[in-house]
């Protein structure tokens, strides 16, 4: 069922169809809307969201729905997975249908007990947020964390994944802004020498909170955006749906709600076959939340391959694709200096090479 959904989205992006009788490869979820920091560049602090959670009927109610045809749901949204006490469930629960999942954590709650557990799910992926090489500048970007705790939390589940040779997916992130650019280069040697991590990615800032004057380019609209054809859909919550992982922070209205309407329907729905439409038409920019939108748009060639193999390969090849298929990614940004996304493979650091601390760990980043 799932080869033959995709052969659906696949014939309708191609085809340039509006209505496309199948459902999204993709979700974001967002099981809790809580948080325990505080980041500058994050979406939330624009968008203030209650402390709460998913409910178990919307979560069953869209695991239900999407589930025989879903292939990766990214639990994580505006809101810290590990505040969510029903997170390692939710997990299990894709899994019985078959669906692989991601999260995203800033580490404050990642200690010894939750990385056991977390360990013990059929889990994925997932993405270890740690924006700065330094105490003062990841302290500047992830307020009310401690630097030392953090680090110290990431690189204990890293080495125990290591140790229990668990299949999770570790991804150390740092989204590249003004104040920690300087720092890249060191933070990337940093994680290179930890066991356990897959991959130390770079990321480019998309909120652009950071930077509100930003200059959004009109004549980046080269091919549709692939979202509205293979996903992820973003799920608030309260089972709100929107047309993409951007749509809610650049102000846009959501397109239905899982508990009043099927999926399917919302999928399809006139707003979705509306959007379809315009950017097939290469009018995109007309829509308010994509004229302000600055993800990255693949070529359609990147598109059809990623309907022809499962999602679980797919985000696995996504690294390769973004550090070397340079000329068939789009940014939605004119960038005049920025160079483009790193994302690289840690190589095994080479025997008595690494600079070592007294328990046998890499040499942690300086306090200041």
């Amino acid at each position: 069922m799932r080869a033959w959904n995709r052969l659906k989205l696949l014939w309708g992006y191609l085809r340039g169809r509006t209505r496309l009788n199948a459902l999204p490869v993709e979700y974001i979820v967002e099981t809790t809307a809580k948080c325990n920091i505080y980041c500058p560049m994050c979406p939330r602090e624009t968008h203030p969201q209650p402390k709460e959670d998913m409910t178990e009927a919307v979560y069953t109610r869209l695991v239900e729905q999407a589930g025989g045809s879903a292939e990766h749901m990214m639990l994580i949204g505006l809101g810290e997975p590990l505040l969510d006490p029903k997170i390692f469930d939710r997990i299990h629960q894709c899994d019985k249908h078959g669906v692989s999942t991601l999260i995203s954590t800033n580490g404050t709650l990642l200690d010894e007990k939750a990385a056991e557990r977390l360990l013990a799910t059929p889990l994925e992926h997932i993405t270890l947020s740690f924006d700065g090489y330094s105490k003062e500048t990841f302290e500047f970007y992830r307020k009310g964390a401690k630097f030392e705790r953090v680090r110290d939390n990431f690189v204990r589940f890293c080495r125990m994944k290591h140790e229990r040779r668990a299949r999770v997916q570790i991804v150390v992130q740092m989204v590249r802004m003004d104040g920690n650019r300087h720092e890249v280069e060191a933070f990337q040697q940093y994680w290179r020498a930890v066991p356990g991590v897959d991959l130390i990615r770079i990321k480019e800032d998309e909120t652009n909170l950071m930077r509100p004057d930003a200059v959004h380019d009109p004549g980046a609209w080269k091919h549709p955006c692939h979202y509205l054809w293979r996903g992820p859909l973003y799920v608030k919550h309260n089972g709100d749906v929107y047309p993409c992982c951007q749509s809610y922070m650049l102000d846009g209205a959501p397109v239905g709600n899982v508990m009043e309407r099927p999926m399917a329907e919302i999928f399809d729905g006139a707003e979705m076959q509306r959007m379809r439409r315009l950017h097939v038409e290469g009018r995109a920019g007309e829509i308010g939340i994509c004229a302000k939108c600055c993800t990255t748009i693949p070529h359609p060639v990147l598109v059809a391959g990623s309907l022809l193999l499962n999602g679980s390969t797919v985000r696995r090849l996504l690294p390769l694709i973004e550090k070397f298929g340079d000329g068939l990614l789009n940014s939605q940004l004119k960038r005049e200096t920025e160079p483009p996304l790193v994302q690289i493979a840690p190589p095994a650091a080479p025997s008595g090479r690494a600079s070592r601390d007294e328990d046998g760990g890499p040499t942690p980043p300086p306090a200041g």
